[in-house]
């Protein structure tokens, strides 16, 4: 067999009792953490647009629209999740980046197949982790270049984690997930301009629910005979071939049975890129351990690896979503806000004088010693105040990270923080509940019942 096909076979084969205790205890956080990240996203004006967008289409299905009262096709109840699950850059990643999303375009797929079929939380659970597994190690093969090259990562790779998913809960046989892997290749697509544009950022909004939408459907499409190249990853015309620079093949299948992904889930704190956590934190512990303020301020130089200059150097961000990928400007919204607090990332803050003023003094270059450990990720802040003090932090695992990872409290309290205005103590504590006991539930609509929302 081919990696394809390897991955497939391992799609289509994993058993829940195969799973080790600590990764489906992983899998329970992000799912805990996705669900909560996409409730709250659900009241932001992109996500009530493809929630309207989908609605419009009148097609029923036994898939949960979240915060809806009717329910959609699993294809298209994901594809509205998933741009839920994405709308205000709190969804959990995959640490070292390698442009996964794995609760948006892991999870989300399968929950939604998973109503379709009437699966159990034992089978949804293994499906999530499998999916998992696929898509993570596509990112890791695929490599960093993708973005260099203008692609945005998780658009890219996850297709194949929905198709994973949703085929797994389908009931594919190994041929027919080899081609749903195959025709989720060709959903693959979103370029990063939304980085670079005036107008227009609200595309990055969309893409994760986009990629898992299609994920499903690739799966669909196989279940009904439907066929797509069995190299779909490998070939000299494959996924990794054509969207990386440098293709690492081997990671595809490397540690496969044995070595999990899902523990490498990184679970996020603040409502900005991935890439502004570790200076938001050093940054954070600088003031605490020195007591400065804004105004004391001369310079900020934060140092990382080489995407922090060439993707993320925004001083003038034109809005939300902008502001949310600048690291100049989140470094500086994180002096006069608390970043934990995803209201305080709003459209008047994009115009903020002082913030503003701030951003202009953040300076960000390439850390040569975080470039050749590959501490991806991480962050030197360097703080010089203008009586001619200087400090400096390293962060290389920021609260939240697979090896820093939050705790049962303080992923708790972030879910309720951010469904507080959506669900009611007593419905937050059955969700909760259900997502740790999520083996046990016989019927999956006792949990996704509880992602109505009590509005």
């Amino acid at each position: 067999m081919n990696a394809t096909q390897r991955l497939a076979n391992y799609a289509v084969n994993l058993r829940y009792g195969q799973i080790p205790r600590e990764v489906i205890d992983r899998a329970k956080a992000c799912i805990l953490d996705i669900l909560a990240v996409s409730l709250y996203g659900s009241t932001k004006p992109w996500s009530r647009a493809v929630v309207s967008f989908v609605r419009a289409s009148r097609a029923k299905g036994r898939s949960t629209v979240f915060g809806e009262r009717w329910k959609a096709t699993a294809a298209q109840a994901t594809l509205a999740n998933g741009a839920m699950a994405h709308a205000f850059e709190l969804d959990n990643v995959r640490q070292p980046g390698a442009g996964v999303h794995p609760g948006a375009t892991a999870f989300l797929p399968a929950l939604a197949m998973a109503e379709e079929t009437r699966a159990d939380g034992k089978a949804l659970l293994t499906a999530f982790v499998a999916a998992c597994e696929v898509v993570s190690r596509i990112g890791v093969a695929a490599g960093n270049s993708l973005e260099k090259r203008g692609f945005h990562a998780p658009a890219l790779t996850g297709t194949f984690g929905g198709a994973a998913g949703a085929g797994r809960l389908l009931g594919l046989d190994e041929k027919q997930m080899v081609n749903a892997f195959g025709i989720a290749g060709s959903y693959s697509g979103g370029l990063m301009e939304f980085s670079r544009c005036k107008e227009g950022a609200m595309i990055k909004r969309l893409h994760l629910g986009k990629a898992a939408e299609g994920g499903v459907n690739a799966a669909l499409l196989a279940s009904k005979g439907f066929a797509g190249p069995e190299s779909v990853l490998e070939g000299k015309f494959g996924f990794c071939h054509v969207f990386s620079d440098s293709p690492q093949l081997a990671a595809l299948t490397r540690g496969l049975g044995r070595d999990f992904e899902s523990m490498n889930i990184g679970i996020k704190r603040y409502a900005c890129h991935i890439n502004a956590h570790a200076p938001i934190e050093g940054l954070t512990k600088l003031r605490a351990d020195h007591q400065f303020g804004p105004a004391d301020i001369q310079e900020i130089t934060v140092g990382g690896i080489e995407k922090l200059v060439t993707h993320h150097a925004i001083y003038a961000p034109t809005d939300l979503m902008a502001a949310q990928y600048s690291i100049p400007f989140c470094v500086g919204l994180s002096l006069y806000d608390d970043p934990m607090d995803p209201g305080a990332f709003d459209e008047k803050r994009v115009r903020d004088k002082e913030i503003l003023a701030m951003t202009r003094r953040v300076r960000l270059k390439i850390d040569d010693e975080i470039e050749q450990k590959h501490w991806d990720r991480a962050a030197r802040v360097t703080v010089q105040l203008k009586d001619g003090r200087r400090f400096a932090a390293l962060i290389i695992h920021f609260r939240g990270a697979p090896k820093n990872p939050l705790s049962h409290v303080e992923l708790e309290d972030k879910s309720r923080r951010l469904t507080k205005s959506l669900l009611a103590p007593k419905t937050f504590d059955r969700l909760v509940e259900s997502v740790f006991t999520l083996e046990k539930e016989k019927k999956i609509s006792a949990l996704s019942s509880l992602l109505r929302g009590d509005r």
